[in-house]
């Protein structure tokens, strides 16, 4: 068995990816390899931020590695929040950032959003991206308890509920991350058989 790092310490998070990539890696967390380190996030798009967490990783602990960075990007407010999703409000309070969103949007018509998530994988120091989204719309208030961040306010195309209305499983089998989670499995499963 391969082990693959993961920059992150989010349990929820690794089970899941675990679950999906089978037994053929065994996915470890930053705890795991002893990085206590605030990694940098200073890109200017997801595909940056992701690349940051794995080089960062690469370099200091000589790992296969993979990160990934997610948001929101709202049409009306050209793309924002993005890549400053977790801090738009220029606080991590997320219901500071989801009010924020709904003030620029207040006068808006155009509703439409989507969720971004991109994948960067070091695999024998050769770097792959892998990237899924989610379309939908922004709704004017809050609706639901699960789920996480910008969840309460989101509605993906051809239903009627919010993220944070659906079970962790029904969001997770459609969400951005999962997408994204998929096509790095299906990767990783492709070279594991060589």
């Amino acid at each position: 068995m391969l082990d693959l790092v993961f920059a992150t310490n989010n349990a929820h998070k690794l089970e899941e990816v675990q679950a999906i990539v089978g037994d053929r890696f065994r996915i470890k967390s930053l705890d795991d390899i002893g990085c206590h380190d605030d990694i940098p996030e200073t890109g200017h798009t997801f595909r940056d931020n992701a690349r940051q967490k794995t080089d960062y990783l690469f370099s200091k602990y000589n790992v296969d590695c993979f990160g990934d960075d997610s948001g929101l990007e709202v049409d009306a407010l050209n793309g924002e929040p993005g890549v400053y999703s977790a801090r738009y409000s220029g606080s991590r309070d997320m219901e500071k950032n989801i009010d924020l969103v709904l003030e620029r949007l207040a006068r808006k018509e155009d509703r439409t959003a989507r969720f971004k998530t991109v994948i960067s994988l070091l695999l024998n120091g050769e770097q792959y991206f892998f990237e899924g989204a989610i379309e939908g719309r922004i709704i004017m208030e809050r609706r639901g308890e699960q789920g996480f961040g910008y969840d309460p306010i989101f509605i993906p195309d051809g239903y009627d509920k919010t993220f944070a209305e659906m079970s962790a499983e029904e969001k997770n089998k459609i969400s951005h991350r999962a997408v994204a989670v998929q096509q790095l499995a299906a990767f990783l499963k492709e070279v594991s058989k060589g």
